[in-house]
């Protein structure tokens, strides 16, 4: 039970730091942090959390995530379901507790933007479904090959939040733009539930592309990754 509680919490604060970063601050008059602060906070969530829990559950806070290291070898069929059940809900719930802070301010209106992702009409860029989709499934494929790396045996030890805390830092630098970056179905889940509308009724895609690239980035690991006789 304690890991799914640490899953809640770490996805909990995953979705808050790093949405609530975009809603509340990203475009602050004179002062906002921007794309370059918002994806440090995507990253800082996940090295912050993957010190304070990774001793506990792993540190997955991703649905995407959990598949590929079990994909991967690295997680046991059995805790899949309550490991993705535990995300779900600690996104929903850090989505609604920044739409509780954000709907403070006067003028505040869920539907002009809530760190949601989406395509077409949904993308911050006007980027295309097949866009998005390629895109959503190769940053995810590259989280999970740094993922698995970074918590290989044979890697350094110590370092692994650092790595994959940076590699979600420049996933989101370069795909921003295209998606508003998911990578995360949990974390897509918890803010298009309150904004409703079109991010939920694209919501689909930010299940199906993390999937594929965790899939994916676990088989290109597996092979990469094997014990050399």
């Amino acid at each position: 039970m304690q890991k799914y509680v640490a899953e809640f919490f770490g996805t909990f604060w995953l979705v808050l730091g790093g949405c609530g970063s975009a809603v509340l601050a990203a475009a602050f008059p004179e002062v906002g942090i921007g794309l370059l602060g918002v994806s440090f906070a995507f990253g800082l969530t996940v090295l912050t959390m993957a010190f304070a829990i990774g001793h506990i559950s792993g540190c997955h806070l991703n649905p995407a995530v959990s598949i590929g290291l079990w994909a991967g070898g690295r997680f046991p069929a059995s805790q899949l379901i309550p490991y993705i059940i535990a995300q779900v809900i600690g996104g929903l719930v850090a989505g609604g507790v920044l739409f509780m802070i954000a709907s403070g301010q006067a003028d505040f209106d869920v539907t002009k933007g809530f760190a949601t992702n989406g395509f077409g009409a949904g993308s911050p860029g006007g980027y295309s479904m097949m866009s998005v989709l390629i895109c959503e499934v190769v940053m995810t494929m590259m989280f999970l090959v740094i993922i698995l790396g970074a918590t290989d045996e044979r890697a350094p030890k110590g370092f692994a939040p650092i790595a994959i805390g940076l590699g979600l830092t420049l996933i989101h630098l370069i795909s921003i733009p295209v998606s508003n970056t998911s990578v995360n179905p949990a974390r897509s889940t918890g803010v298009a539930f309150f904004q409703g509308g079109l991010p939920v009724e694209q919501l689909w895609l930010f299940w199906a592309a993390p999937i594929v690239g965790a899939l994916i980035g676990a088989a290109i690991y597996k092979f990469i990754g094997s014990h050399q006789d």
